[in-house]
């Protein structure tokens, strides 16, 4: 067996939905209007972005008031190689941007061909998106200000529907790598097997391997265990609510905590092919497997877990940590 150490890209993405209250709320509202709103503090000065409480005396801020869409930047950075779902993709200028009626700065893009062109002190000028929905992104970003260019601050036009929640996507790229214990136990899988950890002291069993004992804190590599694809569940929840990021489970449906035969600590998986009101603890589950021709090196080869039909598992020590004896076993 290779022991090279496997890499793979992933991305860990979510949708956030926040309530933004009066001020924030209003300041979207604002955006999605073409009209940018600062909030004055207590000593009168204006912050843009707002919050809704003063940094300084923490007392409650709620006066809104407009500032310009032109400012002068406080400082700057170059971003030559920009990211998924950055304000540019073509590289461009990190900047702190103080506009004109506010005293604070805010952080957004400038669009310029070039580091040299970019000045502390330049003066640049907001770009809108050309549809807005109430959201930060409604700034596509600022592009140098021409002598002309004013941006007289705008008024929030009258009884327009105020933003009272916004969603915003979570997304972070990295390249993981699982080390030595996980890249076996990775590889295994692909041919239908499932690899754990055996403590040389104890000799207790973890599944998925982590190549050191949590218990002695010593290498269990190179030898890995191979444990059958039987186990039984030891607690188990029914989910009756759909998850959004999970629109191929449909619910009802049963997560469970599997304890393969020889292992020592369980895992999560899905029940298969049971009614969830059928489902107990103690009853005795086998993998069900991807299809010969799908298998990957992957955990989720193993597409969840069925009943065997066995007799159930008696546990009659939960503060045990081990496999408990089924009944009538020696």
């Amino acid at each position: 067996m290779s022991d090279e150490v496997l890499t793979a890209p992933l991305v860990l993405e979510y949708p956030f939905t926040r309530t933004t209250g009066p001020v924030i709320g209003a300041f979207l509202t604002g955006l999605r209007e073409g009209v940018v709103l600062g909030v004055k503090r207590t000593d009168g000065s204006v912050m843009c972005p707002p919050l809704e409480y003063d940094p300084i005396t923490s007392e409650s801020l709620s006066e809104l008031v407009p500032v310009s869409t032109v400012g002068t930047v406080q400082t700057w950075t170059w971003n030559g190689d920009p990211r998924p779902q950055q304000p540019f993709s073509q590289p461009f200028a990190w900047a702190m941007i103080t506009l004109d009626g506010a005293d604070t700065p805010m952080l957004h893009g400038v669009m310029v061909d070039g580091p040299d062109q970019m000045t502390t002190g330049m003066r640049v000028e907001l770009v809108w998106r050309a549809e807005r929905e109430g959201h930060i992104t409604d700034i596509a970003g600022f592009l140098p200000a021409v002598d002309s260019a004013t941006g007289e601050p705008g008024a929030l036009p009258e009884g327009v529907e105020e933003v009272r929640s916004v969603r915003t996507p979570i997304r972070m790229e990295y390249t993981y790598t699982p080390g030595r214990a996980l890249s076996q136990y990775l590889r295994a899988m692909k041919d239908k097997r499932i690899l754990g950890d055996q403590c040389p002291d104890t000799g207790q069993v973890f599944v998925p391997p982590r190549g050191v004992s949590s218990i002695a804190g010593k290498s269990t590599l190179p030898d890995l265990v191979e444990l059958p694809d039987t186990g039984y569940i030891e607690s188990f929840n029914i989910t009756r609510v759909p998850i959004k990021m999970r629109p191929d489970l449909t619910p009802p449906y049963v997560s469970a905590w599997i304890v393969l035969d020889g292992a020592s600590v369980g895992f999560m998986g899905l029940g298969m092919n049971v009614e969830p009101e059928e489902v107990r603890v103690g009853m005795r589950v086998r993998a069900v497997w991807k299809p010969d021709d799908e298998l990957e090196m992957s955990a989720q080869n193993i597409l969840g877990w069925e009943p065997t039909g066995e007799a159930d598992e008696v546990i009659d020590d939960y503060s045990r940590v081990g496999r408990p004896q089924r009944e009538g076993a020696s």
